[in-house]
C-alpha cells in the first residue's frame, strides 16, 4: 500500500464512502491496490499449481526409480547366484559317479553358496555351544545334559544365517536345560 492509500483510512472520515476519484480522472487507489493483491493471488495461486505439479512428478519419478532399482538389485542377486546353479547342474551330470567324488563335489557346491550368503551380507552364524539368545534363536526343544551349562546351545537344527544387525533367518537349536 502507498502512503495516500493509508492517510484517508486513519483518519476514519474517508473511509466509510467509497473512495473519491483524483482530481486528475484517474483511478481510484483503492482499485488499482484491488487489482494489484489479485494479481499477486492469481500469480501464488499459479506457483502453488506449478509446486504440486512439481510434486507429483517427482513422487511418480521416484516410484519408477525405486521399481527398476529393486529389478536392478533382483537380477545382481540371481547373477551371483548362477554359478551355484550351474555347480549343482554339473552335480547331477555326474551323479553316476563315485559315490565320494559326488560328496566333494556337493560340499564345493555348498562352500559357493555360503560365500555368496555372505557376500550378500548374510553369514552362516556358528551358534553350536553358544548361549541361546532369543533375538537370535529359535529353540525346537530342551534336552536335559550334565555336560553343558542351562542355556548352552547343544544342537543346530537349522542354521541361522545374518549379523546381529541384519538377520536373515534365526537357528533352531536344542538348548540344555537343568536336570
Amino acid at each position: 500500500m502507498t502512503d495516500q492509500a493509508r492517510e484517508p483510512a486513519a483518519t476514519g472520515a474517508a473511509a466509510s464512502g467509497p473512495p473519491e476519484p483524483a482530481a486528475d480522472g484517474a483511478a481510484p487507489q483503492v482499485r488499482d491496490e484491488t487489482a494489484e493483491l489479485r494479481a499477486q493471488v492469481a500469480q501464488s495461486d499459479e506457483r502453488y499449481r506449478r509446486a504440486v505439479a512439481d510434486y507429483d512428478n517427482l513422487r511418480k519419478r521416484m516410484a519408477r526409480d525405486v521399481q527398476r532399482e529393486r529389478e536392478e538389485e533382483r537380477a545382481r542377486v540371481a547373477a551371483r547366484w548362477l554359478p551355484v546353479l550351474d555347480n549343482l547342474e554339473l552335480a547331477l551330470q555326474h551323479a553316476t559317479a563315485e559315490p565320494a567324488s559326488i560328496v566333494s563335489g556337493l560340499e564345493a557346491v555348498r562352500q559357493q553358496a555360503l560365500a555368496v550368503l555372505a557376500d550378500l551380507g548374510y553369514p552362516l552364524r556358528a551358534d553350536l555351544n553358544q548361549p541361546f539368545d532369543p533375538s537370535r534363536h529359535e529353540a525346537v526343544a530342551a534336552l536335559p545334559a550334565t555336560d553343558a551349562t542351562p542355556g548352552t546351545i547343544l544342537q543346530v537344527v537349522r542354521p541361522g544365517y545374518g549379523t546381529d544387525e541384519r538377520p536373515l533367518r534365526p537357528a533352531a537349536v536344542v538348548v540344555a536345560k537343568g536336570a
